[in-house]
């Protein structure tokens, strides 16, 4: 298992993977940046099994924010992200990587300008059994300027009770309440949420910045794994058998049928195609077929279970199994938040 270490500030310098704020920056307190005119807190309640890539995303939005605000040695607003859990220390995240937390019984909110994230994921159904976190929850949002619970976050939202006081509002009609607190639709993804954030304190032009840096790329999370860095060391028959399995993910593939492109015993096909390509047959034909399935995500508004048959995955339900295996997200998820991205540049 990995472990991600938390920093105390998310806008200094850091040789950590992750970057987040568990309390105010040091050079707001020795006056190293005197220009900047407030501190907006940014707390993400997580839990055993909340979604990594959600939390990373969120995270990732506040950062650039930061990085372009000090770059321009503006006056505006600059974010301060806490992560909580009950009790605090390392949390697990539902693909088993690891992030050290504060915990709401110890954190104190230091402004009125506050916006409360509640992470998503497997291990919400459980969370919004535990008394501690929900009672946090019922105060926090109470205090809070707005709230988003991500996905499968709405059941600790629910658990707390905000339902009864906060309804959900399409984006386009985000108004305040009588308890100051506004709330994001379901529908809207993370990103776009803290895209939104920025945008209302520092504006469309560097909001737009921000969404062009982390926009999807040409390549998929899998894209790479079919571009050989180095084909003098990867033989003619290799590539081609490898190139055919690409073409061919939507149909059935045995594996005697790929060593007759390579001409080559199904024995000695094996062994040369994973001491020269680094995994077996089996498991570049499952990379090209994510590869596939996450751009046609992207690029089409097939259903998930057609995209799945298209890909030769079988189903829809297989096709998550896979996504939150590989990927710790969902093909819904995956769809939503490079929309969101793409829509925000």
């Amino acid at each position: 298992m990995e472990t991600v270490y938390a920093k105390s500030h998310i806008f200094g310098e850091s040789t950590m993977e992750f970057v987040c704020t568990t309390s105010r920056p040091a050079a707001l307190q020795s006056g190293i940046l005197p220009q900047i005119r407030n501190i907006k807190c940014i707390d993400i309640a997580l839990f055993n099994g909340f979604s990594l890539p959600d939390m990373a995303a969120i995270i990732e939005v506040f950062q650039k924010a930061n990085a372009l605000v000090q770059q321009q040695r503006a006056t505006q607003a600059h974010y301060e992200v806490s992560l909580l859990s009950a009790s605090g220390g390392r949390i697990a995240s539902s693909s088993s990587v690891f992030v050290w937390t504060e915990s709401v019984e110890s954190h104190r909110h230091t402004n009125d300008l506050h916006t409360l994230f509640i992470a998503g994921g497997a291990g919400a159904h459980h969370a919004s059994r535990d008394e501690r976190l929900v009672i946090w929850l019922r105060r926090a949002y109470r205090h809070s300027d707005t709230i988003h619970p991500i996905a499968e976050g709405r059941l600790l939202f629910d658990a707390a009770g905000a339902e009864e006081s906060n309804g959900a509002l399409r984006e386009s009609e985000i108004n305040r309440y009588t308890t100051g607190a506004r709330l994001f639709a379901e529908g809207v993804s993370p990103v776009r949420a803290a895209l939104h954030i920025v945008e209302e304190d520092l504006g469309a032009e560097l909001t737009q910045q921000i969404a062009r840096s982390m926009a999807p790329q040409e390549d998929t999370p899998f894209g790479t794994l079919f571009k050989t860095s180095s084909t003098s060391q990867v033989s003619d028959k290799i590539i081609a058998s490898a190139r055919w399995l690409e073409a061919n993910v939507d149909r059935p593939i045995s594996i005697d049928h790929a060593a007759q492109i390579a001409a080559m015993s199904e024995r000695n096909f094996l062994r040369r195609f994973k001491n020269e390509m680094g995994m077996t047959p089996s498991d570049y034909l499952l990379q090209a077929r994510l590869d596939m399935s996450c751009r046609m995500l992207v690029e089409t508004r097939l259903p998930i279970d057609k995209i799945a048959r298209r890909c030769g995955i079988g189903s829809g339900g297989h096709l998550a199994k896979l996504f939150r295996k590989h990927l710790s997200t969902t093909p819904t998820e995956y769809r939503m938040r490079n929309e969101a991205l793409r829509a925000a540049v």
